[in-house]
């Protein structure tokens, strides 16, 4: 087997620490070329699509990238902005302020670095440069709070398959899931509050996650009852009856049974049994995004608006929140625990010092740097 080769290494050197907040990817384009590469990657992800390689490679080719890649490219051009894609717009955001916040708690030589498990920057080449930059230790820090083989699960896929052809291989902590993080629940129970005392209260709530085929729960993925558990817990904080608001799926694809009740047909149905305003909050969602802006504010609202329904409002993702940023830096901290990146003055430069002695050594042994 070849390894990659490794930077330069310099004697003395004292290692840095990472966190990579890594989502799940964007185009680099609303264009049909740049979606078509896009959702190739995507798509071809045996954690995403569970379907024999052979079928699903005539199915992706000769069907969904010839026919699907316009579509969507047009679904993107609704959403996209100046600044690019929101998703990576919005992530990119997270990671900036994240870095403040951990520096604000006391984190010193530390680095934030965004990667996306599809399209740019990749996650490969993000690890990368953090090795060559002198990171010895790597935090991976999902931006999915539910845990699920096709989200997180391919994430830790990417991970090891990178570091499989490294030689020197940084430690490695992964944050799996953050789910019932108390956190997380209180700045989504926050951004409902603050839309609530602005727009008033709706008379249905729906939590929007996510779907994924119902195989997969059958199989054993946890995401279903992860994503129950942040509802409820939400739902707690907020003080709602159970009638007061309802989950459900989105983003169905293909002809299997997806986790249900599915979000456009039920928020129809609502209409129909006369709801006059309800509020969408996609919870599984961190970062605002094809999913949250076009799928729910746009077209979910139409089928709530065409079956008579009245006012629909759409409660934006946590985004760059301060009190998520908060939050996920209380987790990414959680996950720190025993890294030197809070050391005081005193052991720095013990650390240095330590370093400075081992680089005279190796130099008098001979060595080249």
């Amino acid at each position: 087997m070849t390894f990659k080769k490794e930077p330069p290494y310099k004697h003395g050197a004292v290692g840095r620490t990472a966190v990579v907040l890594v989502n799940l990817g964007t185009p680099d384009a609303p264009t049909s070329s740049a979606v078509r590469r896009y959702l190739r990657e995507f798509l071809s992800d045996r954690r995403v699509v569970e379907i024999p390689r052979a079928v699903w490679w005539f199915i992706l080719n000769l069907i969904i990238l010839p026919f699907r890649s316009g579509q969507s490219a047009k679904k993107y051009a609704t959403i996209w902005t100046a600044e690019g894609s929101p998703l990576k717009v919005n992530t990119d955001a997270q990671a900036g302020k994240l870095i403040g916040a951990l520096e604000d708690r006391g984190h010193q030589d530390l680095t934030v670095a965004m990667a996306m498990r599809y399209g740019s920057p990749a996650l490969p080449d993000v690890l990368d440069k953090l090795k060559a930059d002198g990171h010895d230790r790597i935090l991976v820090l999902p931006a999915y709070p539910q845990y699920s083989g096709t989200t997180t699960g391919s994430i830790y896929d990417a991970v090891f398959k990178h570091y499989g052809s490294v030689r020197n291989i940084p430690e490695l902590r992964f944050v799996r899931n953050y789910h019932d993080d108390e956190g997380y629940i209180h700045a989504l129970r926050d951004s409902v509050l603050a839309h609530w005392d602005q727009h008033g209260r709706p008379e249905k709530l729906v939590l929007s996650f996510h779907g994924v085929p119902k195989r997969t729960l059958m199989l054993g993925d946890p995401y279903h009852c992860e994503c129950l558990k942040t509802a409820r817990l939400l739902a707690a904080a907020l003080r709602l009856k159970p009638e007061q608001y309802i989950v459900t799926f989105q983003s169905r694809f293909g002809k299997a049974e997806w986790l249900q009740p599915y979000t456009a047909p039920t928020v129809a149905q609502l209409a129909r049994d006369g709801v006059r305003r309800i509020d969408v909050l996609c919870p599984g969602f961190t970062s605002d995004c094809l999913e949250t802006l076009e799928e729910i504010s746009m077209e979910v609202r139409h089928d709530f608006e065409q079956n008579g329904g009245r006012e629909f409002h759409y409660i934006p993702c946590l985004n760059a929140s301060r009190k998520w940023i908060a939050a996920l830096a209380e987790i990414a901290e959680h996950h720190m625990i025993g890294w030197p990146t809070q050391a005081g003055p005193s052991e720095h430069e013990a650390r240095r010092k330590d370093a400075d002695v081992g680089r005279a050594a190796a130099l008098a042994r001979g060595a080249a740097d």
